[in-house]
């Protein structure tokens, strides 16, 4: 009901999904665990990439044909490609910063503000993305568009209601100011952000891939939400937001670089809004001639409600304990919480 999965190559999407699901929880423990990791994996590989963009846009201006063909400018040009991995680049710098202690900024309470201002900055994007798609299709009631990577997007109300999710979800981010580091030094954590929103921000975040995404979503939705989450409930308490900025970054980087992994390949998997369309109709110099939405609706509605009820919930426990739930910590009588704290410096 959700993807299509071909027949002859559902093995092929299968193996592609435990590659980026299991590359991105390895690339995760290797950024966190060790300083240079991190250092390399998001000031030093980040620096080289943006020498390589620029050079392609420079050379694009210029009307050079390896620039014009090349992959990156053809498939990855949307403003929202460049805008997510440098707002989650920003936010692994940032997380480092704080489990370091680098600097003034590493040592200063008002900076503990960071990671919420971050992770807001981030879904303010995908939230943007959502209402665009739903101007540009013409119609509430639904309608074809074609963005500028040449994918047909099928754009209506649920991106409205998803776009309105996504700003519930900025504001279920409660105890602002409760970040940590580690004893270890290897996490940044935020106790505060149990499974709750977890939960809440995995729904949101899926829907939005699988509407604005709709080639992408079966990695950048299922398998890159899936690592943080996986990595958070078994073996990393309370270091979800840290897991989520550092799959997020390093899937984007390789997603730039090597978009057709997921755009023309044996990997490649769509949504089912196409129909019996496919790829084909998906990236077609045509617009499809059948929409299939009812996923797409069924999800924001899900979504949306799911952030309600999340937001509505945490209201009712800052009334029972009488705090301000985005000044003071509200979740420290839960499991998740006391076992984030106990490892906490």
């Amino acid at each position: 009901m959700f993807f299509q999965i071909y027949g002859e190559t559902a093995g092929w999407q299968l193996l592609g999904w435990l590659f980026v699901f299991a590359g991105l929880v390895i690339m995760n423990e290797i950024a966190r665990r060790s300083k240079w990791g991190g250092i390399a994996c998001f000031l030093v590989l980040p620096a080289v990439l943006s020498v390589y963009f620029i050079a392609i846009y420079i050379g694009a201006a210029s009307g050079a044909e390896w620039a014009l063909n090349n992959d990156t400018y053809v498939h990855m040009n949307s403003w929202f490609h460049y805008a997510k991995l440098y707002a989650a680049t920003a936010g692994c710098i940032g997380f480092m910063i704080l489990k370091y202690h680098w600097g003034k900024l590493g040592k200063a309470h008002w900076f503990k503000a960071f990671p919420f201002v971050i992770v807001a900055i981030n879904i303010l994007i995908a939230v943007a993305s959502d209402f665009e798609s739903a101007i540009r299709a013409g119609s509430l009631a639904g309608g074809w568009w074609m963005s500028s990577e040449g994918v047909w997007l099928y754009g209506g109300w649920w991106n409205v209601l998803n776009g309105l999710a996504g700003l519930f979800n900025i504001v279920c981010m409660t105890g602002w100011w409760g970040i940590y580091s580690s004893k270890n030094k290897q996490d940044m954590l935020w106790p505060d952000m149990i499974w709750v929103y977890v939960l809440a921000y995995d729904i949101w975040n899926f829907q939005y891939t699988y509407l604005n995404l709709p080639t992408h979503s079966w990695y950048c939705g299922l398998a890159l939400l899936l690592a943080p989450t996986f990595a958070a409930a078994l073996w990393n308490k309370g270091g979800w937001i840290q897991n989520r900025a550092n799959t997020l970054a390093l899937w984007c980087m390789f997603a730039q670089v090597f978009p057709l992994f997921q755009d023309a390949s044996h990997f490649t998997t769509v949504t089912s809004v196409y129909g019996e369309g496919g790829i084909a109709a998906a990236m077609g110099s045509t617009m499809p001639t059948v929409a299939s939405p009812t996923a797409q609706g069924l999800i924001s509605v899900v979504s949306f409600a799911v952030n309600v009820f999340v937001f509505a919930y945490i209201l009712k426990r800052a009334k029972a304990q009488k705090k301000n739930p985005w000044k003071e910590e509200i979740f420290v009588d839960t499991k998740d919480y006391q076992e984030a704290m106990a490892r906490a410096k």
